[in-house]
C-alpha cells in the first residue's frame, strides 16, 4: 500500500480534520529524518508509518472519554502510542492530560521535538518507568512494544495508585501470554483484534488482583 493509499484509509478509519492530518505529517517528517540516526521504529516499517503505527495506535482513543483526565503511555519510545492519542484527543476535544514516560533521553529530546512543534498537551519524563522510586498517579495507561506481559502486569500493579483501566498492545503470542499471566493474576479485561493485524490484540484491564 503506498503512502496516498495509506492515508486514505487512515482517514476513513479516524474520520479526523484536514489540522489533525497536517499534524501527522509534520510527525511523520520528524520521525523518519530522527530514525537515521535513533533506532526509533524498524526499517521495514519506515513506509508503513501510517497504517502500522499512526493508526495502530490512533485506535485506541475510541476507548478513552471525557471522564478520563490523564493518560500515560509508558516506555513511548517514537511516541507510540501516547503522541498519537494526544493527536487524537486534540482533534476530537477530549481535554486529556497525556504524559510519555521514557529512558533514552535522545528518544526524550525527538519526544519534546514533536510536542513543541505541534502544539501538543503533553509531558515529556526521561525516566525508567521499572526505578523502584517511581509511582503513577494517571487515570489510564497504554503501552506498546514495551516489555513481556506480566512485567507490565507487575508495573502497573506495584506503582499505579487509582487506576481507572490500562491497555496493552499484543502481538501474536498474545493469548498465549494473557493465559500464562492468568496463572498469576485475576485479570478482568476486554480484548479486541487490532485495526491493523488480525494477528494481533489489545486488551484493555479494569481490574487485577494477585493471586
Amino acid at each position: 500500500m503506498d503512502r496516498s493509499d495509506q492515508i486514505d484509509t487512515f482517514t476513513r478509519f479516524t474520520q479526523v480534520s484536514r489540522e489533525t492530518i497536517i499534524s501527522l505529517n509534520k510527525y511523520e517528517k520528524l520521525l523518519v529524518k530522527a530514525n537515521q540516526t535513533l533506532n526509533l521504529i524498524g526499517k521495514s516499517t519506515i513506509n508503513q508509518i501510517w497504517i502500522r503505527h499512526f493508526l495502530d495506535s490512533f485506535q485506541v482513543i475510541d476507548f478513552i472519554n471525557k471522564n478520563d483526565k490523564s493518560l500515560m503511555d509508558i516506555g513511548s519510545g517514537a511516541g507510540f502510542p501516547g503522541l498519537v492519542l494526544a493527536i487524537a484527543a486534540k482533534d476530537r476535544k477530549i481535554p486529556l492530560r497525556v504524559k510519555l514516560i521514557e529512558k533514552s533521553p535522545k528518544k526524550v529530546k525527538f519526544l519534546k521535538e514533536v510536542v513543541n512543534e505541534l502544539k501538543l498537551n503533553v509531558v515529556v519524563l526521561n525516566h525508567n518507568a521499572l526505578d523502584k522510586e517511581i509511582k503513577f498517579t494517571e487515570d489510564v495507561f497504554v503501552v506498546r512494544a514495551f516489555k513481556p506481559l506480566k512485567i507490565i502486569l507487575e508495573l502497573i500493579h506495584s506503582k499505579a495508585q487509582n487506576w481507572k483501566r490500562f491497555f496493552v498492545f499484543l502481538g501474536k503470542t498474545g493469548r498465549k501470554e494473557l493465559l500464562d499471566a492468568s496463572k498469576s493474576w485475576d485479570i478482568k479485561y476486554k480484548q479486541r483484534v487490532s485495526l491493523t493485524s488480525s494477528d494481533s490484540i489489545i486488551i484493555e484491564i479494569n481490574n487485577l488482583i494477585k493471586k
